[in-house]
């Protein structure tokens, strides 16, 4: 019995790997979007600003987003919302491991914070994470395009080529931040701009056999 925690940037296969883990292992997985979004409908409205900085000033145009926000300011406003969903993730794991069933929680909401102290409230025994990073922009920016995702966020937000690029360095930049709280937490990261259906599967083991 475990609760798989997958965390990281946007578009570094999360979900891609939450999706082939439960296949694996016929188990149930949630994105932590979900969990945000529920958060997010019993929460005050005035309180949104403050709880969903990121959310709250994104607007419909990823060209004028990007084109006003830094890296460095977009992935501070993406850390910040994360928080709001914290007591959620912990809430679903504490309920998986009560009921002994296995689980997976995937988005950039599980950060190396919050899986820190679900580690340090329920222990290690029954808890897997991971985190995935890319940084290799060019590629990011190639993937994008060939991106089959549906309704992804990129391609309906996105009108100018430069964007992309702008978008790409952001994850670059989160990748660089995540990597430093991982390592602060004697977390596992793992790189996925090379090879991505490898580094899936060593993803898979990591998770299975550690």
């Amino acid at each position: 019995m475990a609760v798989y925690l997958i965390g990281g940037p946007p578009k570094c296969g999360k979900t891609t790997l939450a999706k082939a883990l439960s296949k694996k292992l016929l188990v149930p997985w949630i994105s932590s979007d979900t969990l945000e979004n529920i958060v997010r409908v019993y929460t005050q409205k005035e309180q949104h600003p403050l709880l969903f900085p990121h959310s709250y000033v994104r607007g419909k145009s990823n060209d004028k987003f990007y084109a006003y926000h830094t890296p460095e300011a977009i992935v501070q406003g993406y850390v910040e919302q994360s928080k709001a969903t914290y007591d959620a993730v912990s809430m679903i794991v504490e309920t998986y491991l009560t009921d002994q069933d296995d689980f997976i929680v995937e988005g950039y909401q599980v950060t190396p914070e919050i899986v820190y102290r679900i580690l340090k409230k329920f222990g290690d025994e029954h808890i897997r994470a991971v985190f995935l990073l890319r940084r290799d922009e060019g590629r990011m920016v190639q993937d994008f395009h060939k991106s089959t995702t549906p309704n992804d966020w990129i391609l309906r937000k996105t009108k100018e080529e430069a964007t992309f690029a702008k978008i790409a360095k952001m994850i670059s930049v989160y990748a660089d931040y995540t990597e430093k709280e991982a390592k602060k937490y004697k977390l596992p990261v793992f790189e996925m701009d090379t090879n991505f259906s490898i580094s899936l599967e060593k993803v898979i083991q990591q998770l299975l056999f550690g």
